[in-house]
């Protein structure tokens, strides 16, 4: 067999992943959340009085995005923002009442879609699964393959040009 006769690797675990976000993200919502509300709570959660800095990181997204969620969530009344007294630039980010209540919700929702998830898989071939996995990510982190990553595409023909927005014009 050929390696076209069948899908790459990063094209199918590309794809899954895409399907078991959509299904997860599905099920937060059906239990009255989002995936960022999801992955904030949890990361205020397991750290106590974190910055906003800290908690960009953990989530894995920009500041001013997090900030967009902040906002939305203090707006809701699930957590609560205040200046650190050492340092007055840095806010501290804490979950209220209806955070915690809302944190045990959708960690409750999290557990009954993993064990859907994990449906007919045993512990070894899960055990084996997150090996290949780290395997898997331990490639794409080489160096190697950064080289390969801005390498790609060779030709400059290849990325069509940016679209961009007239400039406006301003009244003098």
């Amino acid at each position: 067999m050929t390696p076209f006769e069948r899908p790459p690797v990063g094209m199918n675990l590309g794809r899954t992943a895409k399907l078991v976000a959509q299904a997860f993200d599905a099920a937060l919502v059906e239990a009255g959340g989002t995936l960022p509300v999801w992955l904030t709570l949890l990361s205020v959660k397991s750290s106590k009085l974190a910055n906003q800095r800290e908690l960009a990181g953990m989530i894995g997204i920009q500041g001013a995005t997090l900030t967009h969620h902040l906002n939305a969530m203090e707006a809701q009344g699930l957590l609560m923002r205040r200046r650190d007294p050492v340092n007055r630039r840095v806010h501290l980010v804490e979950l209220t009442e209806a955070g915690e209540a809302m944190f045990e919700t959708l960690r409750k929702a999290a557990l009954v879609f993993d064990k859907r998830l994990r449906t007919g898989l045993s512990d070894e071939r899960l055990a084996e699964f997150a090996q290949v996995l780290a395997v898997l990510r331990a490639n794409v982190e080489a160096p190697s393959f950064g080289r390969l990553l801005t390498a790609f595409p060779g030709d400059k023909n290849d990325i069509p040009p940016r679209s961009r927005k007239p400039a406006r014009k301003v009244k003098s």
